[in-house]
């Protein structure tokens, strides 16, 4: 018998379709599971422990979202589960799929975020097929750590390492791994690998569940005026970067408008200012060196989904910037690629 604790949170798994507005109902998690013992043979092998500690659209989560989920599983006694499901809305899958395989970097058995690009009754959920993909997971492989089964059109489905899920493709409900290199491959109810994984080879990592609220996450883009942020109340700002890691470094446009001058700027006020994703390379554009120059850092080889996240706990249960460095280059969960 394997017992299994499932955390339903809400989501598109954990909706239904009313006057054509979509949005969470208390009662819907358990049709998942109603749903999974009419098509799954083999379900009375299985013992469901549930619980429902918050009900939202994923789009409306707060770092406090991921404290709550976590503070909830931790009230269970992990030891006599096999595995445990999250049911998650895919708006902020990728985020919290982050959060948790950080904290949960000692975890002893497998969790696995299950998601739905439809609400259960749309002809084409993808949600039923990634629970029973999750509980094969938890029967087959037994492999402790936080990972996400996803099935994208036309696609076999794919398991993806928590820390390296992307958020959705634009316009689309697919997800891919970070470099399209995903974990292993379901197919035929067996699971094969997709790529090499080296494992983390660190010591675990114990975390409070306290992630920072005081970050300021800055996207790229052509004209971003660095002088429309008010920086009050920020610790810290993650800048995120083009597909090559750069950002504008010129001030050709105004110094309003180049990410050098404004990383002077952060220095005088002190707060700190890291870059991700990038590649570290023996070679780099121009505009990253004039980056580093200035005093910027950055938080190689990680999604920026993974960088965002950690820079939260690091913020949350550090306080000098050595400790803090330290924790960021620390590969505790497989956030950094090789």
């Amino acid at each position: 018998m394997n017992n299994i604790l499932v955390v339903f949170t809400g989501g598109t798994i954990g909706s239904t379709t009313k006057n054509g507005s979509i949005n969470t109902s208390e009662r819907q998690g358990f049709k998942l599971l109603n749903c999974f013992e009419k098509q799954y043979p083999k379900s009375k092998t299985l013992n469901f422990t549930t619980i429902q500690p918050l009900q939202i659209l994923s789009e409306n989560i707060f770092p406090l979202f991921w404290e709550k989920l976590i503070k909830a599983i931790e009230a269970e006694d992990i030891s006599k589960y096999n595995g445990i499901i999250v049911t998650h809305g895919t708006d902020t899958l990728a985020f919290t799929a982050a959060a948790l395989s950080l904290y949960f970097n000692t975890i002893k058995i497998p969790l696995l975020l299950v998601s739905s690009n439809h609400p259960l009754g749309h002809p084409q959920a993808n949600g039923l097929n990634h629970f029973i993909c999750a509980i094969e997971f938890i029967k087959q492989r037994k492999q402790a750590g936080v990972f996400v089964p996803y099935k994208n059109r036309n696609s076999t489905t794919l398991i993806h390492l928590g820390t390296r899920l992307s958020s959705s493709l634009q316009l689309t409900g697919d997800f891919i791994s970070v470099q399209s290199k995903a974990y292993l491959c379901f197919e035929k109810n067996t699971f094969q690998p997709e790529n090499e994984i080296n494992s983390p080879n660190n010591l675990p990592t114990p975390l409070k569940a306290d992630f920072s609220t005081r970050i300021l996450l800055i996207k790229p883009y052509p004209g971003l005026d660095y002088s429309l942020y008010n920086l009050d109340n920020v610790d810290v700002i993650l800048h995120d970067l083009y597909h090559s890691g750069t950002a504008c470094s010129i001030a050709d446009w105004g110094e309003n408008y180049s990410l050098a001058h404004f990383i002077e700027k952060c220095n005088q006020l002190n707060i700190g200012l890291y870059m991700a994703p990038a590649i570290k390379n023996l070679e780099s554009y121009h505009s990253i060196r004039i980056l580093i120059d200035q005093g910027a850092k950055f938080i190689w080889n990680m999604s920026l989904e993974s960088a965002y996240v950690k820079l939260l706990l690091a913020y949350g249960n550090y306080h000098d910037t050595h400790a803090i460095d330290q924790f960021l280059n620390t590969n505790i969960a497989y956030e950094i690629i090789d």
